[in-house]
């Protein structure tokens, strides 16, 4: 089986032209050469563009959105608890009276606190979004609430592994000046911002 737009190889469980990015269905004919058949593809075989939508970058916007609403609430019930078990207030109580020149030793598990803190957000950010985008639904719930997923390029469901890859790429999707790296959704081909295109991702709507 080819791709009716390149011409490339095509596996045959795939959605999408690894090559070019053409998503394409498969139908079997009588064994016949009409002329919309690749001159490549076998008796009977015939691909064509399937209906498909990319996600542009205004959903994917609100999208993400509603994740971080969704996950600054759930952190709001998660780190509160967690501040006042790490004995927050007493620490920040006493760095307070402490004034200009507060204690090295009162600094440290101070500063411990905040790391401890901004690591269970990190870790909670990535198996919310890795968790839920790798899994049946292809989607987080903010992707789900506005009918789009997550895709590899062949049209198939992504691993936990690629789906943590795309998580930790947007840090270099953030580097980039004005947000460009987010921009990129809205005039690439394929509506890939710059993490889909380091994880080798597409993200479409149902």
């Amino acid at each position: 089986m080819f791709c009716s737009k390149c011409g490339a190889a095509l596996a045959a469980d795939t959605a999408f032209c690894q090559s070019c990015g053409s998503p394409v269905v498969r139908t079997t004919l009588a064994p016949a050469y009409p002329a919309a058949v690749s001159p490549h593809s076998g008796v009977g075989a015939i691909v064509y563009a399937a209906n498909v939508t990319y996600a542009g970058f205004w959903l994917r916007l609100v999208a993400h959105l509603v994740d971080n609403f969704i996950i600054g609430f759930a952190m709001l019930f998660l780190m509160v608890p967690l501040f006042f078990l790490m004995g927050g207030v007493g620490l920040f109580t006493t760095l307070s009276r402490s004034g200009d020149h507060p204690d090295p030793a009162q600094i440290v598990p101070f500063l411990s606190l905040i790391f401890a803190l901004v690591g269970v957000g990190v870790i909670g950010q990535w198996l919310y979004f890795a968790y839920l985008e790798s899994g049946e639904k292809q989607a987080s719930w903010g992707k789900q609430i506005l009918g789009v997923y997550v895709t590899d390029l062949a049209g198939n469901r992504i691993s936990f592994g690629r789906a943590s890859g795309r998580f930790f790429a947007k840090i270099i999707t953030g580097l980039i000046p004005f947000g460009l790296g987010y921009v990129m959704a809205g005039f690439t081909e394929r509506k890939q911002a710059l993490h889909d295109m380091i994880a080798s991702c597409l993200v479409l709507r149902r």
